[in-house]
């Protein structure tokens, strides 16, 4: 997956898969196209992140990314789409809580990111975490599925 989304050269997620991982398991994304899913934090927001629900507002600088795969009938992997959420300075986005949304598709291309290319397109992004206003606009996975 990573060799896949290095090619729509995202600085804000190189490296990810080094970074801290939060599920024990993969698990059925249900707002990401119920692909199986998981989620990992930069070390500037995993603190933060790792409080969950009581996360309170997360710093500048963190970035979550959820990687993507598909089971296919025959049993072999598909990549999916890399999804990703960087908090930046309060000044760039109030609509989305200053989150910046960006979604590689798994040939490598950008889909969208939030004040760039595809910028309507990421629009889904930002209604559906903006529900959870009191979590910084984090949906957080199944308790079961947490480290």
């Amino acid at each position: 997956m990573a060799a896949a989304y290095n090619k729509a050269e995202l600085k804000s997620i190189n490296g990810y898969q080094n970074w801290a991982q939060f599920n024990k398991a993969p698990y059925v994304g249900g707002t990401h196209g119920r692909r199986l899913v998981n989620n990992f934090s930069n070390k500037i927001g995993q603190k933060a992140y790792g409080r969950y629900e009581k996360i309170g507002k997360r710093p500048v600088g963190s970035v979550l990314v959820k990687d993507s795969f598909v089971a296919k009938a025959d049993g072999k992997l598909a990549v999916g789409p890399g999804f990703s959420m960087e908090k930046m300075k309060a000044s760039f986005s109030k609509s989305t809580m200053n989150w910046k949304y960006s979604m590689i598709l798994p040939n490598g291309s950008i889909f969208g990111v939030t004040g760039g290319k595809n910028s309507k397109g990421m629009k889904f992004c930002h209604e559906c975490h903006g529900t959870a206003e009191d979590e910084d606009a984090l949906l957080f996975l199944p308790e079961e599925y947490r480290k």
